[in-house]
């Protein structure tokens, strides 16, 4: 196919001499073999990075997000001749360098005034030579690699438990002797801490303690993954790793008033023991299973839990594809042990995974919109809109008017309040806006919506006949709101639609319980005359610039790791989605998946053993760590499969290994010199509790816990020095009486990301932002400081002596109850002896704060 340059076709070019445009520079033999071997396969007529496009004299001038690449006789002020001479940053080409001959003829080019030669030049275009480029041959070899190949079941004896055969078969290796048994005591708040995050009472340590039956251990076991907290416990790892948080974070920090909702479904699927393949259905289709129910729509907001900036992507739609490459890098990194989004400009460098597949990932997700889903009946919420329809048509020609009344003033007043904005700001607001360049059309545009003037400002330069007028215009205003329906339960969420939308209200969100799909593009993408959705087009990316488009994307998965028959998209009976979200969840569920069972076994082990089998929790890749006993993770995985992806017959099956209940303080000499970081586990691994469950198991142990589930979020006291330093969102502060509201668990307290609660940060909360796979576990000097300082604290230290004087009277007895409180033991001799003398001379409320502090009170040992 022949094109003349300068139309935008693809990025293979080669020359055919027609006629001749001659000047000092040959433009046809001397300029534009280098424009076409160095410049145009990043800014030609089909890849413009940063908007520019090299490919015709008119595009240069037109130029880029940067201005103009050619001054027309002055190379010296052209950055085309500026960046390839090095002489301004960056240098071009990137990645490459042209010498200086060929530097000094686009230097003479330019000084010449640029002639094209238009008539001179055609290109043909090979399509498919260009289309090979996205292409990336996996060799066969690649799928050699552990993680790629399919799990499979090493036999082991009958009646033996497999973690303790493949366990066994190392230390025998590496002549290492296993730590023994732990005692009872440390057994049962080792489980309790574990599976409930919560430390066992008194009471029922001594249950445990005088349970002489065989059958003891799995029956606690069996106790506490029937307990309502162990739902609260392994929920929040989960959450960590879909990025939960209640507010949007960056510099406005949103509030999420429904984000609750997936938080609470998480808690519930956990103690359902919702099967795990059916949980990541759930999750990023729920929309678009058979029978969806308000539960599975809730679920939806895994892919809505992303970071983001303020509320219109209309605003700012480059972003869209860094919410899309969030949603890629969650699901890689948390389900496949993939960093599947390091592809996104290019070809993985360490893993044999294509730019190609990353895009066809995105494919899958590329239509989503969010939604509000209405939890009331569909009778309920069609009359709900029609009133909120009613109630926005009445309220707009009034709000029409007040906007013509307050008009001039408002345009009085805004010049003055630009004027606090450094000189290009204001330049860019100036500019007219057809002769802005992008980067002020940013910048105008983030200052206009942002910059206000306040109704009382109006109100005080305003003509006293337009008050009148103004006054009546609210009057009718607010005659009309009281029409206005109390809102509907709703849950954010996502479904499938036309991204390109325009909100329905009349702020920044679109009304409650309405989608964003009812928007000005909504019907674009529908089949005619059929009523069924059609998803928008994605593209490869080159370069991941989303102004150079590339082949249109089918949806796909990761090709190295998909076997057999994959899942096909197949839109529901309804035609409202694409089915794209269902077939790329089914294949993440899928036997024939190699990666999503390892991973999620592996997060299991390392929950309960402190380090995974393999230790980078989502990098299973070459630049991740081998695993430790491989043979020991596929038998697990394949078995989490057999038995239907239950995770809580995974903790059954570990929790009853004997390398589950070994010592933690086991020392043996010979084994530290062999193997000093316990790599082949020897013996039980000590862990710190995270920061939630550090704050849980002080309220428990004063017994001040709020044991009451689900709901919005609380907000435990923060002290007004850092809670000023707030300047968007919220923080709903509430000083009661008892405190009791506040006291719930750590999974209910509100996720802000702009100002986390201080107690999680000392203790290692993690990035808010991304997804979390594995918490860092730091021993620094603020977290004693916290300990020993902190309001929170000192308030129930107290609260536990003021318990254990209620119900022992002497000072003996009080140290037998505050250990048993706090460290689930008696004391030693020792402890005790100290213990007495110490309360000789200071108060119980200093000693239980002593016990608040010991390593043992915030460790699983």
């Amino acid at each position: 196919m022949v094109q003349r340059l300068g139309i935008p076709l693809l990025t293979v070019f080669s020359v055919t001499f027609v006629t001749s445009a001659w000047a000092a520079v040959d433009f046809d033999r001397q300029v534009l073999p280098i424009l076409s071997a160095k410049c145009f396969s990043c800014h030609g007529p089909a890849m413009k990075l940063a908007k520019l496009d090299l490919s015709s004299r008119d595009a240069m001038l037109r130029g880029g997000e940067r201005g103009p690449a050619l001054v027309v006789g002055d190379a010296m002020k052209s950055p085309l001749y500026l960046r390839v001479a090095g002489l301004e940053k960056p240098a071009m080409p990137m990645g490459g360098k042209i010498t200086d001959a060929e530097a000094d003829i686009l230097k003479r080019w330019v000084d010449e005034k640029a002639p094209w030669g238009v008539a001179a030049i055609a290109v043909v275009v090979d399509k498919k030579a260009a289309a090979a480029a996205e292409e990336m041959v996996i060799p066969q070899a690649a799928r050699n690699y552990w993680a790629f190949q399919l799990p499979k079941k090493a036999a082991v004896p009958p009646l033996k438990n497999p973690v303790d055969f493949f366990l066994a078969r190392e230390w025998q290796s590496q002549k290492l002797t296993h730590a023994p048994k732990a005692e009872p005591r440390t057994l049962v708040r080792r489980a309790y801490l574990d599976l409930t995050g919560l430390p066992p009472t008194p009471d029922q340590v001594k249950e445990f303690i005088n349970d002489k039956t065989s059958n003891a251990w799995p029956v606690l076991i069996e106790r506490l993954l029937a307990s309502p907290q162990y739902g609260e416990r392994w929920g929040r790892h989960w959450l960590d790793v879909a990025r939960y948080a209640d507010s949007n974070g960056y510099e406005h920090d949103f509030d999420r008033p429904n984000a609750w909702r997936y938080r609470d479904y998480v808690i519930s699927a956990f103690n359902k023991d919702t099967p795990f393949d059916r949980f990541l259905v759930e999750q990023i289709a729920g929309d678009e299973v058979q029978n969806p129910t308000d539960e599975t729509r809730i679920a939806t907001a895994f892919l809505r839990n992303h970071a983001k900036i303020g509320f219109r992507e209309k605003d700012n739609p480059q972003f869209r594809y860094e919410y899309l490459d969030d949603m890629i890098a969650t699901i890689g990194r948390g389900v496949l042990g993939m960093t599947v989004q390091c592809a996104r400009c290019h070809n993985h460098k360490f893993d044999p995974i294509p730019q190609k597949d990353y895009y066809r990932l995105q494919a899958a997700l590329f239509g989503y919109v969010e939604v509000d889903h209405p939890l009331v009946p569909e009778t309920e919420a069609a009359l709900y809109h029609k009133q909120i329809k009613d109630v926005e048509d009445a309220l707009r020609p009034v709000q029409d008017q007040l906007k013509q009344l307050e008009r001039p003033y408002r345009d009085q007043l805004l010049p003055a309040k630009y004027l606090k904005f450094p000189a290009n700001v204001q330049q860019a607001i100036n500019t007219p806006e057809g002769k802005r360049t992008p980067g002020q059309v940013l910048l105008a545009n983030q200052i206009i919506r942002t910059t206000s003037v306040a109704s009382n400002e109006i109100d005080r330069i305003m003509k006293p006949a337009d008050a009148v007028v103004k006054q009546q215009l609210l009057h009718q205003m607010r005659d009309i709101e009281k029409l206005r329906p109390k809102p509907i339960p709703v849950a954010m969420g996502i479904t499938d639609g036309d991204y390109r939308f325009v909100p329905d209200g009349p702020g920044d969100e679109p009304a409650p319980g309405k989608s964003r799909q009812q928007a000005d593009f909504a019907g674009s993408y529908l089949h005619e005359g059929t009523g069924a959705y059609k998803v928008p087009p994605s593209y490869f990316l080159h370069h991941g610039d989303v102004n150079s488009h590339g082949t249109e994307m089918e949806p796909g998965f990761l090709t190295v790791a998909t076997y057999n028959n994959p899942p096909v998209a197949l839109p529901p009976a309804n035609g409202n989605t694409s089915g794209r979200r269902l077939a790329l969840a089914k294949w993440l569920g899928s036997t024939d998946n190699p990666l999503t069972a390892r991973v999620m076994v592996n997060r299991i082990w390392r929950h309960h053993f402190g380090v995974g089998i393999v230790p980078t929790m989502d990098n299973f890749g070459k630049n991740g760590e081998l695993p430790s006993h491989p043979e020991l993770l596929d038998w697990l995985a394949v078995e989490f499969m057999d038995q239907g992806w239950s995770i809580k017959q995974m903790h059954r099956l570990l929790m009853t290994s004997e390398a589950y209940q070994m010592s933690s303080e086991f020392a043996a000499e010979t084994n530290i010199a062999k193997d000093a970081s316990n790599h082949y586990l020897w013996r039980f691994r000590q862990q710190r509790l995270e920061a939630e469950a550090v704050r849980d198991v002080v309220l428990a142990a004063s017994g001040s816990l709020n044991l009451q589930m689900y709901g919005t979020a609380i907000f435990p006291h923060i002290n007004d020095e850092i809670l000023g330093s707030m300047t968007k969102g919220i923080w709903n502060q509430k000083s009661s009486e008892d405190g009791k509201e506040e006291w719930r668990r750590s999974i209910y307290v509100y996720r802000k990301r702009g100002l986390p609660l201080p107690f999680f940060e000392v203790f290692d909360l993690p990035d808010q932002n991304i997804a979390c796979t594995q918490r860092n576990s730091s021993t620094v000097p603020t977290q004693a400081l916290m300990l020993m300082n902190d309001e929170f604290i000192l308030s129930h230290a107290g609260k536990l002596a003021a318990k254990i004087k209620a119900a022992a009277s002497s000072k003996d007895q009080q140290v037998h109850l505050a250990y048993a409180l706090a460290l689930s033991r008696p004391p030693t001799d020792q402890e005790r002896t100290l213990a007495l003398v110490f309360l000789e001379t200071q108060k119980l409320e200093a000693f239980t704060h002593v016990l608040l502090n010991l390593n043992e009170f915030v460790y699983i040992r």
